[in-house]
């Protein structure tokens, strides 16, 4: 080969280098970059697709757990909701031999669409029955959360407990009770 041939071989080499690496940097990464972009849309709009039938399938439960909610939330009049939570804890208390020794209760309107009534509840006794005073709590329909729990011994043995709750009950300011 010849120094001419040899000049313009490389010339031709050098101009295909340079336009694979313009095409690599100016077709390929972008698509790549954007076929990338788009797989993963398509995975999270299938995902998204996957829930809503989900949904679908599930209304009827869905809305009957709502429904179970809602009617179980405490009634949207402060005295008779604390009168029911006041009648609870006298009915818990008995069934389980615990001793109610204190029940604060107190309002906090966290929004327009609901109300929390929040009470801290001392009761004592033994562990077995603190025990079933809190399963009650948990079992019964009533819509009230533990937040918090405390337990504490008042003799060296730990026969005698003590015990304080952070309990907080819901009222739907759209629902009234009948």
């Amino acid at each position: 080969m010849n120094i001419e041939n040899r000049q313009q071989f490389l010339i031709v080499l050098v101009a295909v280098a340079a336009g694979l690496l313009i095409g690599n940097s100016v077709i390929v990464e972008p698509l790549s970059k954007w076929w990338s972009a788009r797989s993963t849309k398509i995975k999270d709009l299938r995902n998204q697709v996957q829930n809503g039938k989900s949904l679908v399938d599930n209304e009827k439960t869905i809305r009957g757990r709502w429904e179970q909610m809602r009617t179980n939330t405490l009634p949207n009049n402060t005295s008779l909701a604390e009168q029911q939570v006041l009648n609870a804890f006298e009915s818990w208390s008995r069934d389980s031999g615990a001793t109610v020794t204190g029940i604060m209760p107190q309002w906090k309107k966290d929004s327009d669409e609901y109300t929390t009534l929040n009470c801290r509840v001392e009761a004592s006794g033994d562990l077995r029955a603190l025990g079933l005073f809190m399963y009650n709590i948990e079992k019964d329909p009533m819509a009230l959360k533990l937040e918090s729990v405390e337990l504490s011994a008042h003799d060296s043995t730990g026969q005698q407990l003590t015990l304080g709750l952070q309990i907080s009950g819901l009222v739907l300011a759209s629902h009234s009770k009948k």
